[in-house]
């Protein structure tokens, strides 16, 4: 694992901006190969576009070896110390859902800006889901970029230094949060903050604040997006108030959406 794979400068655009860019995260060979065994089970034809007939396909958990070294290399093990803190995070061996968004006229539906929910309230029910000032249960929220995404391959679109804000809302809240759709509703105008899109190469990782406002958009390209958007759990909860008064860049980040002094 690399000592420092996160420079002083990078952190502090985390904690500011909400997000980091990682190029070369893993390398274009496993984002190959994973690539493949995909479309394999997208039931697509990857050089036949009539079949390509739905704006997006999900796909469920995947461990195999490519995915599972992606998101085991040196320099994200050493970023995910860096944002989170040395053990506060648990190890992943797969890579969690796979929205691929093929090009398309058609409206995909879940195109909203939101933050994902990272704990289950009462019920089983999908709507149960939450999240709270503390960021119960989610440490990061990632996207690992599997194909090229270029600014017309529906890229997920970002608010810059969104995360500060859904600090503040989520604060009268306490532990028990709100639920996503709760949630939602304050984050219907979000233009107030600068929008950023995820595009990179294959193989580019960005590392997010779990507060960090982002949504899907429609296809408009040419070649079919492959990305995973899994979170990286907690493995103890994060704390707002610590006696040493020392805190991970996640715990910073919300602190200073807070207002909290020394943040």
């Amino acid at each position: 694992m690399l000592s420092n794979a996160l420079n002083k400068s990078q952190i502090e655009s985390f904690i500011a901006e909400g997000f980091l860019r990682l190029d070369g995260a893993f390398s274009r060979q496993l984002a190959d190969a994973g690539r493949a065994i995909l479309w394999r089970d997208t039931g697509c034809d990857p050089h036949d576009p009539s079949t390509w007939t739905r704006p997006v396909v999900r796909l469920g958990d995947y461990g195999q070896e490519p995915f599972r070294e992606a998101v085991n290399t040196p320099l994200l093990l050493s970023a995910f110390d860096q944002l989170a803190g040395v053990g506060h995070w648990l190890p992943r061996s797969s890579l969690g859902t796979f929205p691929i968004r093929f090009p398309s006229p058609d409206d995909p539906g879940d195109a909203g800006w939101h933050v994902d929910a990272s704990f289950q309230g009462d019920g089983d029910a999908l709507s149960s889901w939450r999240v709270n000032v503390t960021s119960r249960g989610r440490a990061l929220l990632m996207l690992f970029l599997f194909s090229d995404v270029g600014e017309q391959d529906a890229p997920t679109r970002i608010r810059t230094g969104s995360h500060l804000d859904v600090a503040r809302i989520l604060e009268s809240a306490g532990d028990r949060g709100m639920s996503f759709e709760e949630l939602a509703v304050y984050l219907d105008t979000p233009e107030q903050r600068p929008l950023a899109i995820a595009t990179g190469d294959a193989g580019t990782v960005y590392l997010c604040h779990p507060f960090l406002v982002h949504a899907a958009q429609p296809h408009r390209g040419r070649t079919p997006r492959f990305m995973a958007q899994p979170p990286l759990y907690t493995s103890e909860p994060f704390q707002i108030e610590r006696r040493s008064g020392v805190y991970s860049p996640v715990e910073a980040a919300i602190r200073l959406g807070l207002g909290l002094p020394g943040s």
